[in-house]
């Protein structure tokens, strides 16, 4: 189910700051950007505009360093120069990210500024049905009488218990369905969910209210526009833009490779050394995406067996929409202590975790490759013999010359 083709008309200058992703904040911004005489070199390089892009560093930042995304806390919005500054900040490290040209980056900063998002929105309940009508075209509201719960027991109380008001949301099936496989966990399976006349009831729970569970979708739908919009914008970066944002991209790209390379601690292979298959759950966890069960289970399993270190698994799965890092700790702990054996090249396959097709790769096409550890031990053993060719070719061109000094 697409997005509505017209959302709903925002007034309000603080919600648009607040959420300056919003297709109805383009207007406004561009209207502030005329008010008060900000053009592109103003963005980039005018004394106006410097504290819009300290801030924007900071998004950036976040976006590689932070597990719960972009810091909330920004500046005064309730003024007009607080308005300015965050909604350009976001502007500008969009611009920096399309710079980069690193489609990684502008998944991993889509996702950083969606997860910012659903902590707002899952406690803004003045604006949070009007956002989601951006971007949920089957929605709606229902006023209920919410049980007292025993929380001794978690069972309600069915005597003389009380009740208060409480609000539970509603969302099209079809919008759900889209949505869900994005997202881990039980409570996202259609199957466990109640149906009824196209419509699914996002009911409150002790730990998860129903507004909450909107801002989780909703989330998705942020990210995948964040996402969109800034690939879009990439193909307009022209040279001397690129040029002129050298410096802060250099900045992200840094951040991003020292995140590497913390995950990577490898101990035996080397991520040089890598199947395919392994290399681009990595890459996936990284971007954010929703690798599945057995994804995650193989790339565990690879990494306990390889000794990666536990805590540069559990880095492996940072970037994951649905991180938290008590269970995945865990979940790790588990797969180091029970050794599990990797899964076979053909259940990799069948669970759309083999990303490599005929001709890609010449390895995996051998008819004997049908594991991802042989893949790293023929990997490993063509660097020993390439390496001791490069040894045995330098040792013979010493000698050579000592020879020929020496005449």
């Amino acid at each position: 189910m697409p997005v509505p083709r017209d959302p709903p008309t925002i007034v309000d200058e603080v919600t648009l700051s607040r959420y300056p992703f919003l297709p109805q904040a383009t207007e406004w911004i561009r209207n502030m950007a005329v008010k008060h005489d900000i053009n592109l070199e103003e963005l980039l390089e005018g004394e106006w505009m410097e504290k819009a892009r300290q801030r924007a560093r900071i998004r950036l930042v976040d976006s590689v360093q932070s597990k719960e995304g972009v810091e909330i806390v920004g500046g005064d919005i309730h003024t007009e120069e607080g308005r300015l500054v965050e909604a350009f900040s976001f502007y500008y490290a969009r611009l920096v990210v399309c710079a980069s040209e690193d489609e990684r980056l502008i998944a991993r900063w889509a996702q950083a500024e969606a997860a910012r998002a659903e902590q707002i929105l899952s406690k803004d309940n003045a604006n949070l049905e009007i956002i989601a009508k951006t971007f949920i075209t089957n929605l709606k509201i229902e006023q209920r009488q919410a049980p007292e719960y025993d929380f001794s027991t978690n069972s309600q109380v069915m005597k003389g218990m009380r009740s208060q008001n409480e609000r539970v949301w509603k969302i099209g099936l079809s919008d759900f369905i889209e949505i869900c496989p994005k997202i881990t966990g039980s409570r996202w399976r259609l199957a466990n969910n109640d149906i009824e006349n196209g419509w699914i009831t996002l009911f409150e729970e002790q730990q998860y209210s129903s507004s909450g569970k909107l801002a989780r979708l909703l989330r998705e739908r942020i990210k995948a526009h964040i996402e969109l919009e800034a690939l879009e914008k990439m193909a307009e970066v022209n040279t001397d833009l690129a040029v002129r944002l050298a410096e802060p991209v250099g900045m992200v790209r840094n951040l991003m490779a020292n995140k590497a390379s913390e995950a990577i601690a490898l101990v035996g292979a080397s991520e040089s050394d890598w199947p395919p298959c392994m290399i681009k759950v990595v890459a996936d966890l990284e971007k954010g995406v929703n690798v599945n069960h057995f994804g995650r289970v193989f790339l565990g399993a690879m990494a306990a067996t390889l000794a990666i270190p536990r805590d540069s698994c559990v880095n492996f799965f940072s970037g994951a929409p649905d991180f938290n890092e008590a269970t995945t700790t865990y979940q790790v702990n588990h797969l180091y202590d029970n050794s599990y054996t990797p899964a076979k090249c053909s259940s990799l396959k069948v669970n759309h975790n083999c990303p490599v097709l005929p001709g890609d790769d010449r390895l995996c096409d051998q008819p004997w490759l049908d594991h991802p550890l042989k893949y790293i031990r023929a990997t490993q053993r063509w660097n020993e013999r390439n390496k001791a060719a490069e040894d045995n070719f330098k040792s013979n061109n010493s000698d050579a010359d000592e020879d020929s000094s020496s005449n």
